[in-house]
Order: C-alpha cells, then structure tokens, then sequence
C-alpha cells in the first residue's frame, strides 16, 4: 500500500477518500482538515483564545494538539467526575499531555468542588450516569469559558460522534436538538461560542492521528456507558460505512447543507424563553437549573465555579 501523496509505504487507508497516506501526509491530512472545517465554518478568528474540553481520550487530546500546532492559544480543561480509577487515569492522561506541550490545563474536580460524583448525582437525580455527566460537564465548561474569559469553548466531537446523534434526533424527530446540531454554536446570554473541529474527521482517524503523533490517551470505554444509545448507533452506521465509504459524512454534511436551517426556528424559540438559575445564575427554563438541582439532590453544594487555574507544565 503506498502513500497516494508521495508513493512511500503508507500507514492508513481512508475508503471514504480513496486514498492512502504515510505519516507525514496523514498528519498535513488531518491538520488540514481541522483548518478547513475552522474556514468553512468560520470556528475561530486570529487571536482568539480558545479553552478546550479535554477529558483525557483521544478525540479531546487530538484537537489540543492540532489547535496547538495551527497556531492556537488554546488551554485544556479537565473535569473530574469521579468514576472511580476511570477518572484518575483520564485526569493523568490529560495532565501528561499538557506537561508534553508546556500547555496550560485547568481543572474542576466535582467532588471537591460540589460535594458529589456522578455515580452518586445519577443515582440520587434518577437520571442515566451519561445524562448526569453531560449536563455536568457542559455547565462547568460553559461556567469556566465565560468567567474566565475565553473567547470560544472547543470540544473533541469527532465526525462519528455528530453523524450518531443526528441519526438518534432524525430517528425521534427531535426538532429542538435539531435545530441546535450546527458545528458552531454563537455565544448568546449566559453562554459561550461553542466549536467542534474535528467534524471533518472520524474516529478512526483521530485515534490513528494520536498514534502517529506519540500521544497517550485513555483506551478504555468509561464503565459508566454501557447501554448508551449512541454507541448502538455508531455501530449501526459503522455497518452502513463499510458497505457505502462516505455515508457518515455525506449524512452529516448533507444535513448541515439542506436541512439545518429548516429547524432553528424551534430552537430559537426555546432559548427565548430561559431566564436566570436563582441558584448559579446559568440560564434555565425553570427557576433553578437541572444542574443545581442535581447536586442538592445528590447531597452537595450548588453554586458558582472557582476553578484551579492551573499552571502552565514544560515540557
């Protein structure tokens, strides 16, 4: 198998482009992937600062690390969500990486910080642990980007990832989240310009990216997913792609061209109807948030986020 840039012996095959690159080439192929999603969609504008959600996997670590090399001032932030040595080692992964690249990771531990964990919040909201650690995880991000400063919250959703839950909201019809599934999301009250670089890229290849570029990650499956219905439906699309190369992206793509638009009448019309946490001060449909509401359930300390800032490692 050879590189179809250079003819040298090739590392990795992409169906869905026909072709094939070494390790140089896959590299350039993936850098140049994230810039062209960054233009197209117009991600990120020269100077800004950037705060990265990174949970210590590959598609979090992958997506510092291309921002980092494009040119980016782009800090880490890491949430611990106590789940066990899961999160011990997820949180060394990140630390490790950030010393590797003299970057600067921040950290918001929940069980320091808010009294409860997330085997702990889940049980007590009655909720799924993915749904108690998402909602977790996207207020301290959203918290920690505004008060910080920062001018765009990015995070590692890969092409795989948006593809699975357009297929879920598509298979419900759940216009609302619909109308929300853009790779960019402008900040408005109470919330941060959200981004997703690595859209262009699948799963695949951001794990081959991080082996390539000698980046440890966290191999194994949080304990705590089992039952997702995501990951039921990245294997059904996963069956789709290795009969059709490309249905992932032409889905994605495809939906972004001719159908996006369609629902973010419905998705505007929800926001205008949050106020203010009474508790945090996030915005909310109700008068305290589901955040808040989750930690008095689960025994903790509902409030704002100090966060250890974090110094910046070398290398």
């Amino acid at each position: 198998m050879k590189c179809t840039v250079c003819r040298e012996p090739a590392i990795i095959d992409l169906r869905r482009h026909n072709a094939n690159f070494c390790v140089p080439h896959f590299t350039k192929f993936c850098r140049d992937q994230v810039q062209r999603a960054i233009d197209e969609h117009e991600m990120l504008r020269p100077g800004e600062r950037a705060l990265v959600a990174v949970s210590g996997g590959k598609d979090s670590l992958a997506v510092w690390d291309l921002l980092l090399d494009l040119g980016v001032e782009a800090d880490g932030l890491y949430v611990g969500l106590g789940i066990g040595s899961y999160s011990d080692v997820s949180h060394e992964y990140a630390e490790a990486y950030a010393a590797s690249r003299g970057a600067r990771l921040r950290v918001v531990d929940l069980v320091e910080r808010y009294g409860y964990d997330i085997p702990t919040g889940a049980r007590a909201a009655r909720r799924a642990p993915c749904s108690a650690c998402g909602m977790s995880k996207r207020h301290v991000f959203d918290r920690v980007a505004l008060e910080e400063g920062y001018d765009v919250l990015v995070t590692g959703h890969n092409l795989d990832d948006e593809a699975a839950v357009l297929f879920g909201n598509v298979l419900r019809w759940q216009t609302e989240y619909l109308g929300r599934q853009r790779p960019v999301l402008e900040a408005r009250d109470g919330f941060p310009r959200k981004v997703k670089p690595l859209v262009r890229l699948s799963e695949r290849e951001t794990a081959a990216y991080c082996i390539v570029s000698g980046i440890e990650y966290q191999v194994e499956e949080c304990p705590m997913a089992v039952g997702n219905k995501h990951l039921g439906y990245k294997e059904a699309l996963n069956a789709i792609e290795v009969q059709s190369p490309g249905t992932k992206a032409d889905f994605y793509a495809g939906f972004l061209r001719r159908a996006a638009s369609r629902f973010e009448a419905e998705a505007e019309a929800e926001r205008e109807t949050l106020g203010s946490c009474a508790v945090c001060g996030s915005p909310t449909p109700g008068e305290v948030c589901a955040f808040c509401r989750l930690v008095e359930r689960a025994g903790g300390t509902p409030g704002p986020v100090p966060v250890e800032l974090g110094r910046r490692s070398t290398p």
